[in-house]
């Protein structure tokens, strides 16, 4: 019975183990089924991040180029050293500092302090000079330092050196824009975070020279300017010489093509590098030709007077009396010579430049009329160029004005606009009326080079009549010839300007600066066909004169002189008569003889009319002289073939 009970016992309580086991095997390989399959990506992903760790590289960014496609921004590889201190060991690190501190931008106790570091990866210095990390090199070759290792990142370079440096901007250390093209398109020019896995230690500390994978980020988009370097370094070389010769604490150029709104140039004074920003002050990175406000003075007078003409308050022949002086509401106006000329019209009020003259046509126009149609010329707002920063500049508000407003407004006092403004608006002008909104960016690009997206040309209105815009042009034309704007002159072409010398605004306290002045001078030309629009100004001259007749009208010259060539425009004719003669010939269509081309006539034709048909006709042209031709070689029914020299003179 004993026995019995026993056995019985015995094999429940084997039963009770069996199952025992049974359920904790079954609880092991569900455990084992969880951690394997269905956490099993977790699991990897937390193992993972106790032995590798990520390390953020510089991007290579998108290139910036000129309208021909001259690299003006690029990313280049550098190197970045960095070091495992605790590969060092056998070297102190002031030794260190001793070898590699000639190379780097650290002083001694600097580096030191990293060496120190209680870490297997510390940065020495990121993107190295190219010369320096060669050198360092070689040093580190030949005291065995291996301890010390580079890594290639991308480095934002600027080929030209402070060549458009206020457009372009300038990048940090942290691959951020932060000026310019490279601060309003930094999201497209900007490809990615370069990522690199490395290997650490149970600390968490990286082991040294341990990169596991590299993840390279798409590369950016390119960026397409309308600027031509060429015009740019014209720009800028002007500047130089101002800046040397009259001593302004700035100064300012901007080039636009009227009859597209595309910025050929812009430069101001004082500039920085980009490469070296960071040895600038931040007085040197404003791009004053778009954020600066100032009095436009005497060059904002052809504006009052095409309105004045555009509404029929004032025509041609409208007279006035000018004794030299007006008076309005209590205030006496007076002419910047002192002086007074008489029975004047238009024509010589703009090319005097009579404020006394222009007051009287202000106040004839009106306030609201001069408000509403100095808005239409789009000032008083933004222009909307691709660039931060941009003023939208100040006026008078019609509902408040006072004649005193009225008349100061009539001869560019008490209203501020900014220098892209002024532009623009004498764009309209030079284009019959029809105004362009300036802009900067040609288009933007894809990584292989296709267009992504392209800046159309676009209008910013039509201020004025085409009928209004010609005449004002041509009382410009004549302010340059025989006028005030003399020294803008280039010989043997035909510009259109205006001179303009204003106070200087207080901006903080109000009223202005004493004895301080802003010249300037906005032309534009050839006038039969104007290419560029160009202003000139030039803020607080020290030495010298301060008048903008004297020291921007030359300015401009110089720069217009330069571009007729570069552009190889043809001289303008000189006489009515000359234009009539031209303007109603035009050369035959090209012929040919047993499969040879028929020379015609040049005689009597233009530069630009030789030039023009021959460059058609895939002939080389060797002109000599300028005006009409007078004899070629060969001569009129010579035959000749695709690629042969052309050899023209002319005369005035």
């Amino acid at each position: 019975m004993k026995l019995t009970k026993m056995r019985t016992t015995l094999t429940n309580r084997t039963a009770w183990f069996i199952l025992l086991m049974g359920g904790l095997g079954l609880l092991l390989a569900g455990r084992l089924f969880w951690l394997q399959v269905i956490t099993q990506n977790s699991l990897e992903s937390k193992n993972l991040d106790q032995v590798q760790r990520e390390r953020k590289l510089q991007s290579p960014r998108g290139t910036i180029y000129d309208r021909h496609g001259s690299p003006m921004a690029m990313s280049v590889v550098t190197k970045s050293l960095y070091a495992d201190p605790q590969m060092l060991k056998d070297r102190s690190p002031e030794e260190v500092a001793d070898l590699i501190g000639p190379y780097v931008d650290l002083p001694k106790e600097k580096i030191v302090e990293k060496l120190n570091e209680d870490t297997s990866f510390v940065w020495i210095q990121r993107m190295m000079d190219a010369d320096k990390s060669r050198a360092l090199q070689k040093v580190l070759d030949e005291n065995s330092l291996d301890g010390l290792k580079y890594v290639e990142e991308s480095k934002r370079y600027y080929p030209n050196g402070n060549l458009l440096a206020h457009v372009l901007g300038f990048v940090g250390t942290d691959d951020k824009g932060l000026d310019g093209i490279e601060m309003v398109y930094d999201d497209r020019l900007k490809g990615g975070e370069q990522r690199e896995l490395v290997m650490t230690d149970p600390a968490g500390n990286a082991i040294f020279g341990s990169v596991m994978q590299q993840y390279l980020p798409e590369e950016g988009k390119s960026v397409t300017l309308t600027v031509d370097s060429t015009v740019q370094f014209i720009a800028e070389r002007a500047l130089d010489n101002v800046m040397a010769t009259v001593k302004p604490t700035r100064a300012s150029v901007i080039i636009m093509d009227p009859k597209t709104g595309e910025i050929l140039a812009m430069a101001n004074r004082p500039t920085y590098d980009p490469n070296q920003y960071y040895k600038s002050s931040e007085a040197a990175f404003k791009n004053t030709a778009v954020t600066d406000l100032y009095e436009p003075g005497s060059t904002f007078k052809p504006i009052i007077a095409s309105i004045a003409l555009a509404t029929g308050k004032w025509t041609l022949n409208t007279t006035y009396n000018d004794t030299g002086s007006i008076v309005v509401n209590g205030r006496t106006i007076r002419n910047w010579d002192g002086e007074g000329h008489g029975i004047v019209r238009m024509v010589d009020i703009i090319k005097m430049s009579l404020n006394t003259g222009m007051v009287r046509m202000g106040l004839d126009t009106g306030k609201d009329i001069l408000s509403d149609y100095v808005r239409r010329y789009g000032f008083g707002k933004a222009t909307g160029i691709e660039l931060p920063g941009e003023g939208d500049g100040i006026l008078y508000d019609p509902a408040d004005m006072i004649p005193g407003d009225t008349a100061s407004m009539s001869f560019g006092q008490g209203i501020a606009v900014t220098p892209l403004q002024m532009v623009q608006a004498m764009g309209a002008i030079a284009n019959h009326g029809t105004m362009m909104k300036p802009h900067i960016v040609q288009s933007l690009n894809n990584p292989d080079g296709s267009i992504d997206q392209s800046m159309e040309d676009s209008q910013a209105g039509e201020p004025i009549p085409q009928e209004t815009a010609d005449t004002i042009k041509d009382i410009m034309e004549q302010e340059v010839s025989t006028g005030g704007g003399s020294h803008a002159m280039v010989e043997g072409y035909k510009f259109a300007g205006k001179t303009g010398t204003a106070e200087k605004l207080n901006t903080e306290a109000g009223g202005y600066l004493p004895g301080q002045y802003i010249a300037s001078f906005v032309g534009f030309g050839p006038v039969e066909d104007p290419r560029f629009v160009i202003l000139v100004t030039i803020d607080t001259p020290t030495a010298g004169s301060i008048y903008g007749g004297q020291i921007a009208a030359p300015v401009f010259r110089d720069i217009a002189s330069q571009l007729v060539r570069y552009f190889q425009l043809s001289p303008s004719v000189r006489d009515k008569s000359q234009a009539k003669a031209v303007k109603q010939q035009s050369l035959p269509e090209p012929s040919y003889q047993n499969g040879s081309l028929v020379l015609p006539n040049f005689d009597g034709f233009t530069l630009g009319q030789v030039r023009d048909w021959l460059t058609k006709t895939k002939l080389n042209f060797k002109p000599i002289g300028t005006g009409t031709a007078v004899n070629q070689d060969p001569g009129p029914g010579a035959t000749v073939d695709e690629g042969d020299t052309i050899t023209v003179n002319f005369t005035h």
